[in-house]
């Protein structure tokens, strides 16, 4: 059995579930993706590009184990595996002990806008 956890918007395409079990059998990771493409075809174009590569927003485990994204498709699996789609986090944060922004913008020097 192959056990999808969809993580964070990306659960907008999968009718809300965050994890969908697929009974099938599939060689790599790729395979195991085409299925899940099958019962949630918008999901599809999120994670992946238009040339089948997976978005440099979106990271995929296997199994707990983080795995390049241009080897992940490739990614042989069998038996019960657990296959991770995540939304990368990125932008700045707030640092509490000064109360400002960590990554604070400088104006540039010939801006009319100081």
């Amino acid at each position: 059995m192959i056990t999808f956890q969809i993580a964070g918007y990306l659960t907008e395409f999968t009718d809300g579930r965050a994890e969908i079990e697929i009974d099938g059998d599939a060689a790599t990771v790729g395979e195991a993706l085409n299925q899940l493409w099958k019962a949630h075809v918008g999901l599809r174009d999120r994670v992946l590009t238009e040339r089948g590569q997976v978005r440099p927003h979106v990271n995929v485990f296997v199994n707990g184990q983080v795995v390049r994204r241009d080897q992940v498709l490739q990614i042989p699996i069998d038996g019960d595996t657990e296959i991770c789609i995540m939304p990368a986090v990125s932008g700045g944060a707030w640092d509490f002990t000064t109360k400002t922004r960590r990554h604070k913008k400088e104006p540039r020097k010939n801006s009319r806008f100081r």
